[in-house]
């Protein structure tokens, strides 16, 4: 009777715990998708292949469903968040300047990520580690010409650049929303929100009300689909364990760590910016932002979790509906750091392993072409690989080398995200601490280590 009660507080005090901490119940469903999929992969010797694959598509269906919903609603709530950011959030003075800081912002911390990345290369050499024997079974005869045809449609010649940056406005805004290229609703949301700037008040007001229904049911259907996140979470996680297993992993052991390496110092970098800019605590950040991070690291699409991006800036961090609503959808778009950090390495990588040697001029150029091609991409997984193809064909690296890091490819996508998403967070604050208020001066570093001057006029 005593084992019986025991037994019974147990599974009392676990269901306390996890109810209402989605962060631990995402852990969990990581742990024992992971688990699950090892078990039913061909490599465990306990499901033949042809079974292993049926079960793995039939439990990645909570995932797929997760997805799918919050594609749903993501045209619609970028939309309406970006417009509603700019018209009846930041003062028209500010816009110009939230702008440009975001996007240097943006920038400066991708031109630092691929630098670690390259230099985390550098230190550690993990092509040095990799058998050419295993080289050449892994790389099938017919990878020359699939990663060839993938770096063909990567970065134009200079003559194309004109036409690339017309294209990047859009010609009609209904069918790009239909469309559905982020870059272009970013910019034609952005459009939208600064011309109502330039209307009354009066008039204006509807549209944003409009908006703001908009807002309010695209997080109900939000929350709808954050009940399923950790079956979402499962599922996945179940996929890719039985498809990539255990010995794929194993094989490029070395290029993983330095690549987790890498982003662990670029998410430090994240941390100390809001430490130091924003005034926050590294384990209060991390703690707020926990969700988020573990959502992305299961889904591996920054697109996918910024609802939840926009939730936790505005409501856990404080960061102002203006500088969230403007920030967070831009970065999901061009924001991609830990992307190019994985370039970075997986070059060097790569040249290590065929013995390529780049030189600095080589090594500019990854950093150039890692950071161009990173911000724009979309936020969707396995895109960083055709960015890859084209730097490796750019820089006289055999394309067809991709074939020996595409297994673990998909986990170091989720990682590379995770990271993504947090630097979109950290830009939120630092600009929100930044960019003032009406009737406020602008902060700095050394603000609240200044004593103010009580008839000293502000703003």
């Amino acid at each position: 009777m005593t084992l019986e009660r025991s037994l019974i507080n147990l599974r009392y005090n676990l269901r306390s715990l996890i109810t209402g901490r989605l962060w631990l119940q995402v852990i969990l469903a990581m742990i024992l998708g992971v688990g699950f999929g090892i078990l039913i992969g061909p490599a465990s010797g306990y499901v033949d292949a042809d079974l292993s694959e049926l079960i793995a598509s039939w439990i990645a269906l909570p995932g797929k469903i997760f997805l799918l919903g919050i594609q749903f609603i993501i045209i619609p709530l970028i939309i309406a968040s970006v417009i509603r950011g700019i018209a009846a959030g930041e003062e028209s003075e500010n816009i110009g300047r939230l702008g440009i800081s975001t996007i240097l912002f943006f920038i400066a911390t991708t031109i630092i990520a691929v630098v670690i990345g390259l230099g985390m290369a550098l230190l550690i050499k993990p092509g040095a580690y990799i058998d050419s024997a295993l080289l050449q079974s892994i790389i099938p005869e017919s990878a020359p010409a699939e990663t060839e045809n993938m770096a063909a449609a990567g970065l134009p010649a200079v003559k194309e650049i004109p036409d690339l940056l017309t294209s990047l406005f859009p010609r009609d805004p209904l069918a790009t929303f239909v469309s559905g290229n982020m870059l272009q609703t970013v910019i034609s949301a952005i459009i939208i929100g600064v011309a109502m700037l330039a209307m009354a008040p009066t008039q204006r007001r509807p549209i944003l009300e409009l908006l703001e229904s908009v807002q309010t049911v695209c997080m109900v259907i939000v929350g709808w689909v954050l009940k399923f996140v950790p079956y979402a979470v499962f599922g996945l996680l179940a996929n890719i364990a039985a498809r990539v297993g255990v010995s794929t992993l194993l094989a490029a052991t070395v290029y993983v760590a330095t690549v987790l390496a890498g982003l662990l110092l670029l998410l430090l970098i994240y941390v100390l910016i809001v430490m130091v800019m924003g005034r926050i605590g590294p384990l209060t950040f991390l703690s707020e932002a926990r969700e988020v991070m573990l959502l992305a690291l299961s889904t591996s699409s920054s697109a996918a979790v910024m609802p939840l991006t926009l939730s936790t800036a505005e409501k856990k961090l404080n960061v102002r509906s203006g500088i969230a609503r403007f920030v967070i959808p831009l970065g999901t778009t061009i924001n991609m750091g830990g992307t190019a950090l994985y370039q970075g390495v997986a070059t060097l990588f790569l040249a290590q392993v065929f013995q390529v040697d780049i030189g600095i001029s080589g090594m500019i150029l990854v950093v150039v072409m890692a950071t161009s091609a990173s911000i724009g991409s979309p936020g969707t997984p396995g895109v960083g690989i055709v960015i890859l193809a084209t730097i490796l064909e750019s820089v006289g690296i055999p394309t067809a080398g991709i074939a020996l890091i595409m297994g673990v490819d998909r986990i170091l996508d989720m990682c590379r995200t995770s990271v993504n998403v947090t630097g979109d967070i950290a830009a939120s604050i630092t600009l929100n601490r930044l960019i003032p208020e009406e009737g406020e001066a602008p902060a700095t570093v050394l603000q609240e280590a200044t004593v103010p001057v009580k008839d000293e006029p502000q703003g």
